[in-house]
């Protein structure tokens, strides 16, 4: 699942490239509020109805917004500045054109689009977590602790990879081993512990799945490197092309 601008919807691809940075195209952008900080989904869920597609390549930005309308164009960047993100700062540039005006209309309060200066982009936990993911089973684990047979959407933990053939949070015991996937190699550094954006519908960013309390029903005991883990995050070895139906294989 990936997205362009961090806050935004998460999308499936069939393939990703990832390269020595993860995904270029992942998180390469993200929104500030005026006073220059970080905004994500958990400030405004209305954010997730918007679904951005960037070529990278051709450095062309399309978000398309719930009434229909496209918002497109070449990305030119604009002046220089530091942002605040989450407990540091985001050297980035501001991206020059129409994107800003018509998120800030969406979201009721000016917000002002950026690209990170960094390579890894505006992923939260920055160089060491450009890759992550989380298993079918894990999914469907805490749906099991909701009352619901069917797993929860994994779009709700925004991971890049969501991967089956495993146990229930299996992804836990496989720090500090490199993980195959497809034509790339990983190594896994930690566990991802989740944040309100996770109760929030993937479609329309309304609240409505209590993942938090959920997740300290069984997990708030459980020994990980982050609290209230759901996934696991990490750094690339090997870049290579990961494809959906691809082999996972822990080396």
């Amino acid at each position: 699942m990936v997205t362009p601008v961090k806050g935004l919807r998460v999308s499936a691809r069939e393939e990703v490239f990832v390269g020595p940075a993860g995904v270029v195209e992942n998180r390469r952008f993200f929104l500030v509020d005026p006073g220059g900080a970080m905004i994500s989904g958990s400030r405004i869920g209305r954010l997730q109805r918007v679904v951005a597609e960037y070529s990278h390549a051709a450095r062309e930005l399309a978000m398309r917004f719930p009434d229909g309308r496209t918002v497109a164009g070449t990305v030119e960047l604009g002046e220089s500045l530091v942002a605040r993100f989450s407990s540091g700062t985001m050297p980035a540039h501001a991206v020059e054109g129409p994107w800003s005006a018509a998120l800030s209309a969406l979201a009721g309060m000016p917000l002002r689009l950026l690209e990170s200066d960094l390579a890894e982009g505006a992923v939260d936990r920055g160089g060491d977590a450009t890759v992550s993911l989380v298993s079918r089973a894990t999914l469907t684990r805490l749906a099991a602790e909701a009352g619901d047979e069917r797993p929860v959407d994994g779009r709700r933990f925004r991971m890049l990879f969501e991967i089956d053939g495993v146990g229930p949070h299996t992804e836990d015991g496989w720090l500090g081993r490199p993980l195959r996937l497809g034509e790339a190699v990983i190594s896994l550094g930690g566990h991802t512990g989740r944040c309100v954006v996770t109760t929030r519908n993937p479609d329309d960013g309304v609240v409505d799945f209590d993942t938090l309390k959920l997740l300290a029903r069984y997990r708030l005991a459980i020994a990980t490197t982050e609290p209230l883990a759901c996934g696991v995050h990490g750094a690339v070895l090997t870049p290579g092309a990961v494809r959906v139906g691809d082999p996972v294989e822990l080396l």
